[in-house]
């Protein structure tokens, strides 16, 4: 919890204000039963009703300064926990989002999304108990002690046996519930990643026919959450009789030896009613106390995730002083380049060395698994190149800030994604101040702008999540509009036109040579028929470059060039 600490700076003031408004309702409420003693001894046995006026004027205005720090007291401690977990959650997700793609493989995804809703929430409510509770049940407990000793200081031997009980049975109690809290969030981590698994992959479910499955894996997870939180609420509501029966039997201690020294003339009826009231504030703080103890270990086990994932120091880092190309002409160069997976024994790129230039093609083409995905994540610097370098403009991508090397970038990826919202915000997501000629012009050339005009709205028409109410073609036209209002000086291509029909692509192929006329064209693909026009192809296999040249070079040259091509087109076409 100490390392979340600098967050709460900010609120430091408002955190110390409700502090002080906990320590005044604390002393109020403690100075009330005193107030009540005077009232009965000296106004009532003695029938004084102007001292009976004077000190109920003044119960009236303590009760009501105790009210009125309770109600501002509660609202900024609720300002200061409610602010801290917006700053939490804001700077959890900034730091999540500058994770390499190999530190979301190595955290998960769901436990991610844990973290920052669930164990935030639980934070939350600690900092909000700890400017409430925290103060006043201490200090409500040893001003009870004190004030009834003052009172009577036989009848407070009560206490002797009473509060050793209370806190033996709240140690254990705590000790034995602090694994079983981290063990429910683990749980709520596999219950969030079979829930996400089953519900982004529904179509992979009802075509292998594995919805029972898919229930039996939901059901397993729901019922190992079910069965530790039981557990755990089990333990602690263990606490809750405890409490009531030592408190009870407390007060029934308190009225038997009280009256007895009430009829021997050794204490006084009122002093006896604010016996039993210091009694009452002494039990309620313990319970407090407890509470508050089964707080601390949850919030402990939730701030210790978010710490966790906040330690984490991301991969991918800006340079100190970072470096920007004196020219912006998009070239592109790899020299050398190899690069592990992390823990991986064999290399994924070995030795890859090529350049690309502004107003030609480059396509990349190989086997599934030859590495031509990870050499587009290594220009977009997802990943950092174990050995060799990768070149825009004559720079490193090292050396430039990550900002300044992706504004030059436009990318399509493979698998199409899409936002929730407009078709018109989609198209804006790389260029929010594009107009709406820009975005008309980019759908008309990745061929989109006929079926959007068809849609209730046009570019008004709402997006479900991940564009599930539109075909997969027409995520992937939209995909390629949305990087064409970029108006970058390098596009890359990761096998995205797989999903458009033969017609189709060669209409975008044609567009796309008149909008990307004079930006360097970095397309991966699959199809041999998608690439054949490219100024230079590199085939890759296992990671290495195995060739390097226009379609008619490589049928000449490359061995695996002319298996890829024979594999797709007939003889006569080949010829």
């Amino acid at each position: 919890m100490r390392r979340l600490f600098p967050l709460l700076r900010p609120y430091r003031w408002l955190a110390v204000f409700a502090a002080f408004l906990a320590l005044v309702q604390s002393f109020t409420e403690l100075y009330l039963p005193t107030l009540t003693a005077s009232i009965v001894d000296r106004g009532v046995v003695f029938g004084d009703t102007a001292y009976i006026l004077r000190m109920g004027a003044v119960m009236l205005a303590v009760a009501t300064a105790s009210l009125l720090a309770a109600f501002v007291g509660a609202r900024c401690a609720s300002l200061v926990a409610v602010g801290f977990a917006r700053d939490l959650r804001s700077r959890l997700f900034a730091h999540i989002t500058r994770f390499s793609l190999h530190e979301f493989d190595k955290v998960g995804t769901a436990t991610l999304i844990t973290r920052t809703t669930n164990d935030v929430a639980q934070v939350q409510q600690m900092v909000f108990m700890s400017l409430r509770l925290m103060i006043r049940a201490p200090l409500m407990a040893l001003g009870g002690i004190v004030l009834a000793v003052a009172q009577d200081a036989k009848l407070s031997l009560i206490f002797v046996a009473a509060i050793p009980l209370l806190a033996a049975a709240i140690a254990v109690i705590t000790r034995k519930g602090m694994p079983l809290f981290r063990s429910v969030q683990e749980r709520i981590d596999r219950l969030n990643l079979v829930t996400r698994e089953a519900l982004t992959g529904v179509r992979v479910v009802r075509a292998f026919n594995r919805t029972e499955y898919e229930e039996h894996r939901f059901n397993e997870a729901n019922e190992a959450l079910t069965e530790t939180s039981v557990r755990v609420n089990r333990l602690m509501a263990a606490m809750d009789p405890v409490m009531a029966t030592t408190m009870n039997l407390t007060i029934v201690a308190i009225l038997w030896l009280g009256a007895v020294r009430v009829d021997l003339g050794e204490l006084q009826v009122g002093s006896m009613m604010a016996f039993i009231q210091y009694a009452m504030h002494i039990m309620f703080s313990l319970m407090m106390i407890s509470m508050i103890l089964v707080m601390i270990p949850r919030a402990s086990v939730s701030a210790a995730r978010i710490a966790d994932v906040l330690s984490i120091a991301p991969e991918i880092k800006d340079p100190e002083v970072p470096v920007e190309p004196e020219v912006d002409r998009g070239v592109v160069e790899f020299e050398n380049v190899t690069f592990y997976y992390p823990g991986a024994e064999a290399p994924a790129l070995s030795n890859v060395s090529f350049r690309a230039n502004p107003g030609e093609v480059t396509a990349i083409i190989g086997s599934i698994g030859s590495g031509k995905s990870t050499l587009v994540g290594l220009l977009l610097r997802f990943y950092d190149v174990t050995s060799g370098s990768i070149r825009v403009d004559g720079v490193d991508v090292r050396h430039m800030s990550q900002q300044a090397l992706r504004e030059r970038i436009a990318y399509v990826p493979q698998k199409a994604l899409l936002f929730s919202g407009t078709v018109r915000e989609n198209l804006r997501y790389g260029r929010p101040g594009a107009s709406d000629a820009e975005l008309r012009q980019a759908a008309e050339s990745a061929q989109a702008a006929e079926f959007v005009e068809r849609l209730e709205g046009g570019y008004d028409a709402f997006i479900a999540q991940g564009g599930a109410n539109l075909s997969g073609g027409q995520k992937q036209r939209l995909t390629i509009a949305r990087a064409l209002v970029r108006r970058p000086r390098i596009y890359i291509f990761d096998d995205n036109f797989s999903a458009l029909d033969f017609k189709t692509d060669a209409k975008v192929r044609q567009a796309l040579r008149r909008e990307t006329a004079d930006a360097t064209v970095i397309i991966v693909a699959q199809r041999v028929a998608t690439i054949m026009d490219a100024h230079q192809i590199i085939v890759l296999d296992a990671g290495k470059v195995v060739g390097i040249g226009t379609h008619q070079e490589l049928l000449r040259s490359c061995q695996v060039y002319r298996e890829i091509v024979a594999s797709q087109l007939s003889e006569e076409v080949i010829a």
